[in-house]
């Protein structure tokens, strides 16, 4: 059914938006609509440039008969920025301090739109290049493997630190708890992960890197390869760390145990992100 240009626009927008990274040929919007192809393609530049301008993303254009549109999600560095600092406040709250250092994380990270952002963010880092599954441990980092996973339309893993009989086969690795200097283990499915498979690991909090040390371990058990991990927040950590290349959207630098406080600055993730 032959439908207005208005309608037309909204339709196509919102079919992108749900499909990110998903090859659409010009051909369907053609035949959805009963338009010609030139109509569309002035439809798809005008969803473009609306797109650039808001920073909702990239609309890519792969030319050739088995060519289409890709839609791409990213985030703005001034929509970045902007949130990060709102989550530098809203981390330092007194009422978030827990024993051990901790900073608790459970209710900001259960908002849709927090996660929204945090998936945003960290897709937009990895955007060029090439990501064949998001990994996280088991529970607090699910949410936001989700929502990572959803932007780059990619599977995501969760490696467990208890057996399930539901998981089937898995493989597990002995590792040493940055924070408790534990050796502690981990596992996951057999059917997780194919061999080569390019992984990108997201995590909720991190001190030590031992959790995220162990994951790294996995990924070279299933001769998978890392490209990248990214935590939500890190804190300062006595010692070495077990991992040095990490990004992080925040930093929890200063705990005062004894007034309550807590200080949280912008971690390294807008240098990371926005290299200029």
């Amino acid at each position: 059914m032959k439908i207005r240009r208005s309608e037309r626009l909204i339709d196509i927008t919102h079919y992108l938006l749900e499909r990110p990274h998903t090859l659409i040929p010009l051909t369907f919007f053609a035949k959805r609509y009963e338009s010609a192809k030139s109509s569309i393609s002035e439809d798809l530049g005008i969803i473009r440039r609306t797109f650039a301008t808001r920073g909702t993303g990239i609309l890519e254009t792969v030319p050739g008969a088995a060519g289409g549109v890709r839609f791409i999600p990213t985030i703005s560095e001034e929509e970045a920025k902007q949130f990060i600092t709102e989550m530098t406040v809203r981390l330092a709250e007194q009422s978030r301090l827990l024993p051990g250092g901790y900073v608790y994380l459970s209710d900001l990270l259960g908002q849709p739109e927090v996660l929204r952002q945090v998936g945003r963010l960290i897709a937009t880092q990895y955007v060029d290049q090439k990501i064949d599954a998001v990994m996280t441990v088991a529970t607090k980092g699910v949410p936001i493997a989700q929502s990572v996973s959803m932007y780059l339309n990619v599977p995501f893993v969760i490696v467990r630190r208890d057996s399930k009989i539901t998981e089937g086969s898995t493989v597990s690795v002995n590792y040493v708890s940055g924070s408790s200097e534990r050796v502690e283990k981990m596992e996951l499915s057999k059917r997780s992960l194919p061999r080569g498979a390019r992984v990108l690991v997201v995590d909720d909090f991190m001190k030590g890197g031992g959790t995220v040390n162990g994951m790294r371990s996995l990924i070279t058990e299933f001769e998978a390869e890392l490209v990248g991990i990214t935590v939500f927040a890190e804190s300062t950590f006595d010692g070495p760390r077990a991992i040095d290349d990490y990004t992080a959207l925040l930093s929890v630098d200063k705990v005062n145990s004894q007034s309550d406080t807590i200080h949280v600055k912008a971690g390294n993730y807008l240098q990371r992100a926005f290299k200029h």
